[in-house]
């Protein structure tokens, strides 16, 4: 398996998932969360406004849809939007092993902070990624802003 075409493809899940977000009148943030061998374990998107429940990030979405695990180690994380400080909580409460992250331009969370703990940070600085987060951005900025906590 050619870990770059598997990075893209992992990607492309996760940027669906975003997509499935803005679509529902969210914020278009996609994760899922792979296994070593690839296979998808869970996807989510960020469901904050679609749920009224500020704690549904797409990372939390996509680890509560793959279910419990014996570990969590060699598992893959891969998100459109660099992880805020409480995804950033989950990989390091997990052990999470790997973050793939679409973009950090428009946002730039923990993924230093996990790094320096030992996860596997890959930041793929993703056009189609940074495109989709600008647009929603100016587009609603008091949205987001209420989602980042400002």
């Amino acid at each position: 398996m050619d870990p770059e075409n598997d990075t893209a493809r992992m990607l492309a899940v996760a940027v669906e998932e975003a997509l499935t977000g803005l679509a529902e009148g969210g914020i278009p943030i996609g994760a899922a969360l792979f296994g070593p061998d690839g296979e998808l374990l869970g996807r989510g998107h960020n469901r904050r406004v679609q749920d009224g429940d500020p704690s549904m990030h797409a990372e939390t979405a996509a680890f509560r849809d793959a279910g419990r695990l014996r570990g969590y180690r060699r598992t893959v994380m891969v998100t459109t939007l660099s992880p805020c400080w409480y995804c950033s909580g989950l990989v390091r409460q997990f052990g999470i092993g790997r973050v793939v992250i679409g973009e950090a331009r428009t946002f730039s969370g923990g993924h230093d902070w996990l790094a320096e703990h030992g996860v596997r940070i890959t930041l793929l600085d993703d056009p189609e990624c940074v495109r989709m987060m600008s647009g929603f951005i100016a587009a609603q900025p008091e949205l987001w802003f209420e989602d980042i906590g400002e």
